[in-house]
């Protein structure tokens, strides 16, 4: 199946799950043309089939809690229960059970196509070295959510510098359109304070793999200050979700849920997607890589016999398996990227 007809096949199954944007497919089309990395975060579905088939050998090992869409830039933050700042992976559409090495091959076809967008400058061999050794340390403690205060003072300092100036950030959010025609008023109203009173609710154009799905953000003044909430259509398996979210134990986001078909979050200066061009250029990507596959490690390690599992396997899988897989998933993207782009 070429990746004209994966992308229409796929698009026709989102259209029975759930209402279409046409405007917002049609910016998703147009975005897959920029480059390779772009086009790997605009088509899991794409590599959902072609990674077990192309990594057949390597694909394969024990089936765990799984992000499933990884990449490089699905890290952000957000506030525990306690406020403090917590740093992992902040997208959970398409979280499932798969094999361990799925998000593994990802993350690091991810990196690789970054540093040929030139928004990373790791080579393969150290992005796969870092990614397995942040894994493998998680493992051994059997996960640990990445707490940004005493034990990750380099990484607050990373994540906070890029912060969103929080007047910016209002003003952007005020702009966006008032949103028409059904609201998903229920799924809103989930984690928006009691006391809030009235809310303005826009429409909202983000990201990149989920455009085409709608979202709402609601907006309203509360004691002295801006809050919001974002409600977006969630089509994935909300039982995998659950799990990933309720993951981190009680360092897990408050205010993100799953409700009635939606997936719903806090918005704030302080709890959003890191963007690696928003990073400062002097920084240690390889420990950043290092953290990354902690993470991944934290998600997979949900029960000791599962983290077990892992470790066995990990240690009958030799040198350079990690990077022989992304090699060939790093080949494949960018040809269907160029079939992509030549094609009308």
């Amino acid at each position: 199946m070429d990746i004209r007809t994966a992308t229409n096949s796929y698009e026709k199954w989102l259209a029975s799950r759930t209402a279409v944007v046409r405007g917002d497919l049609r910016r998703k089309h147009e975005r897959m043309r920029e480059s390779p990395f772009v086009f790997l975060r605009a088509t899991y579905y794409r590599w959902s089939a072609a990674c077990p088939e192309l990594c057949r050998k390597i694909y394969d090992g024990p089936r765990v809690l799984s992000v499933g869409d990884l990449h490089v830039e699905n890290f952000g933050t957000w506030r525990d229960r306690e406020g403090r700042l917590v740093w992992g992976v902040n997208d959970v559409d398409d979280a499932a059970t798969l094999p361990f090495t799925n998000d593994l091959i990802r993350l690091a076809t991810s990196a690789a196509l970054a540093q040929h967008d030139a928004r990373l400058s790791v080579r393969l061999r150290d992005v796969c070295d870092a990614i397995l050794e942040g894994y493998s340390a998680s493992l051994a403690v059997g996960g640990r959510p990445i707490v940004l205060a005493e034990r990750g003072r380099w990484l607050r300092d990373l994540a906070t510098g890029q912060l969103r100036d929080p007047i910016r950030f209002w003003e952007k959010l005020q702009a966006l359109p008032r949103a028409k025609g059904a609201i998903p008023t229920r799924a809103l109203r989930l984690l928006m304070p009691r006391e809030a009173g009235e809310w303005r609710v826009c429409t909202r154009v983000a990201g990149i793999g989920s455009l085409g799905r709608r979202r709402f953000v609601a907006i309203a003044e509360w004691i002295g200050g801006l809050i919001a909430r974002e409600a977006k259509v969630f089509v994935g398996s909300e039982a995998s979700a659950r799990r990933l979210i309720a993951s981190r134990s009680l360092a897990s986001d408050p205010f993100l849920a799953i409700a009635d078909g939606w997936i719903v979050r806090r918005l704030a200066p302080d709890c959003s997607r890191i963007d690696l061009d928003q990073l400062p250029r002097r920084r240690d990507e390889r420990r950043l890589l290092r953290a990354m596959g902690f993470e991944a490690a934290t998600i997979h390690a949900t029960g000791a016999a599962a983290a077990a599992r892992v470790r066995r396997d990990l240690r009958g899988r030799g040198a350079r398996w990690l990077e022989r897989a992304a090699e060939t998933m790093v080949e494949s993207t960018i040809q269907d990227w160029e079939d992509w782009k030549h094609k009308r």
